[in-house]
């Protein structure tokens, strides 16, 4: 396929997709580096249904259960558990607050294959045509032979069981280079694999947020209206990203759950990556162990023998610039 220079491949494949399933693929806040492309696809004229790999116990909250492990949440679902941990709540509220009534599940944590079907459940629902990852940092960017993954399980579950729906319009966005830092990730490795994505044709290109867009202002106010009610449990790579919207550079924390720790704001943190995941998925290396898992204890005991068998890791580098 050739590209015009004007425009990024993956907004050019985008471009003819009419129904959207923008997903959160780590769980917890990720979905929220999605808000800006949720906006910007919705002004686009495009239906977005929003999902998240939830943290929250979802059964233990008033949403409702529209398929095995897949819930329908509204802004007036309240969490039982007393952790109120609900950011996909917040969300929805956040949504209906700015005047779109958007539609939100949760996925709760699990395997691979119940998050496949729950997935397909989502684009028969909706006759979705198009799924698009959002993924806060790059760590789904691992292919698993690297010597610090950060926190994969929830990124690479979701990734294959997106792969494993088959839809032909798959894709994933990372936001937030740098983040991951904080979580052992070698960004030499990183850059080093979109390298190899860009071999493959899955590389789709990047484009950036900045604070003078519309999209990056109500990122910013979402991502505060979700800190102020849940403080203690704000999320470290959203408000780290929008550290780096406003400026920041450094060491900074924006808030106490990062005190002790040493960050890099920075202002590549708002740039989104863009990859086609039917080539990517192929690439992790241990996606043949794990594609059937139905647990994430199964999952973890999966990627942890793989690891156990490699005779020797990437070592994590320093980008030499």
């Amino acid at each position: 396929m050739n590209y015009k220079l004007d425009q990024i491949p993956f907004f050019q494949q985008l471009s003819d997709s009419q129904t959207i399933l923008l997903a959160g693929a780590g769980g917890g806040f990720d979905i929220f580096c999605g808000i800006p492309l949720y906006l910007n696809l919705v002004k686009q004229g495009k239906k977005v249904i929003i999902s998240n790999f939830a943290f929250t116990w979802l059964s233990r909250t008033t949403a409702h259960q529209v398929y095995p492990y897949c819930y329908e949440i509204q802004a007036k679902d309240q969490d039982l558990s007393g952790r109120n941990y609900f950011p996909e709540k917040y969300l929805k509220a956040w949504l209906q607050i700015q005047g779109y009534d958007a539609k939100v599940y949760g996925f709760e944590r699990t395997g691979v294959a119940p998050l496949r079907d729950a997935y397909h459940y989502l684009i028969k629902t909706h006759e979705i045509d198009t799924v698009l990852l959002i993924d806060g940092g790059t760590d789904s960017l691992m292919f698993g032979d690297e010597e610090g993954l950060g926190t994969p399980q929830e990124d690479i579950c979701s990734m294959a069981a997106v792969y494993r729906t088959g839809i032909k319009k798959q894709f994933l966005v990372n936001l937030g280079f740098g983040v991951d830092h904080f979580h052992g990730v070698s960004h030499f490795r990183f850059l080093e694999n979109v390298a190899k994505l860009s071999e493959t044709g899955a590389y789709l290109g990047l484009f950036q947020l900045l604070r003078e867009m519309e999209e990056g202002q109500l990122y910013a106010n979402a991502v505060e209206y979700a800190n102020q009610r849940m403080p203690g449990m704000e999320s470290i790579v959203s408000n780290s990203i929008i550290s780096a919207l406003d400026g920041e550079y450094g060491d900074y924390h924006r808030t106490q759950r990062t005190t002790g720790s040493h960050l890099w704001i920075n202002p590549l943190m708002t740039i989104y990556w863009a990859f086609n995941l039917r080539k990517l998925v192929p690439q992790i290396k241990y996606y043949h162990q794990i594609k059937h898992t139905n647990t994430l204890a199964e999952f973890n005991a999966k990627l942890s023998a793989y690891r156990s068998a490699l005779k020797e890791y990437r070592r994590s580098q320093q980008i030499p610039i």
